[in-house]
């Protein structure tokens, strides 16, 4: 029986190396990254049968990642594993097209049978995290700084904000986004206007509570 091709993302090398050993239990890695524009770029080079990613990851987070996945690579099933467990999150992730979801916390218990149940075509998700709470409305414990969702921004101005988040400057934003820098100033002036903050460190704020990136 042909072992299926696994594709893990983590922006911890650590994290990535302790993961390795329990996933080649059930399939061949082809491939590891730290980034969420890295996972793209090998997901279409190396179309894995199975992708492991965590939410917060620098460049591009998770959940954006998954959503371009899902339609760049819509035959390789994703998996979750992240430290993240609110509602938010879990519903966001199965939005963006994650079979499963399950914490860090359980992995050494969990990845094994979370990869067998999605690669026979089922949905996983861990049992610390209830099936009721998909249907609820929270937000992470740090406290976001405005009450609208990140998903109101549109793909691009959420790749914008993740990077001024991270700290990068409008001309480095605009190399990376292969956009002009008159852009990335009208992208940010209306998500500014779009959330109702006034400064990078409102933005910053905001973006660690929505997930986009980590402290």
């Amino acid at each position: 029986m042909t072992r299926p091709r696994i594709l893990m993302a983590d922006d911890h090398s650590l994290v990535l190396a302790g993961l390795r050993r329990l996933v080649e239990e059930e399939g061949d890695v082809v491939g590891t990254v730290e980034d969420g524009r890295a996972l793209i770029e090998a997901a279409q080079r190396l179309r894995p049968d199975l992708i492991l990613l965590d939410i917060s990851m620098p460049l591009l987070n998770g959940l954006d990642a998954a959503r371009q996945l899902t339609k760049l690579v819509p035959d390789s099933k994703m998996i979750f594993l992240t430290m993240h467990a609110t509602p938010t999150y879990v519903t966001e992730a199965f939005k963006a097209g994650a079979v499963g979801y399950l914490v860090k916390q359980s992995a050494e218990a969990e990845l094994k049978q979370a990869i067998q149940a999605v690669l026979k075509g089922q949905h996983y998700m861990t049992p610390s995290v209830t099936k009721d709470t998909l249907g609820t409305k929270s937000h992470p414990s740090e406290g976001p700084v405005c009450k609208r969702p990140v998903t109101t921004l549109t793909e691009r101005q959420r790749e914008v904000l993740q990077l001024i988040a991270e700290g990068k400057g409008t001309r480095a934003i605009a190399s990376m986004l292969h956009i002009s820098i008159k852009t990335v100033e009208f992208h940010r002036t209306r998500i500014m206007e779009e959330l109702n903050l006034h400064s990078t460190a409102e933005l910053t704020r905001y973006a660690v509570s929505e997930g986009l990136v980590s402290l």
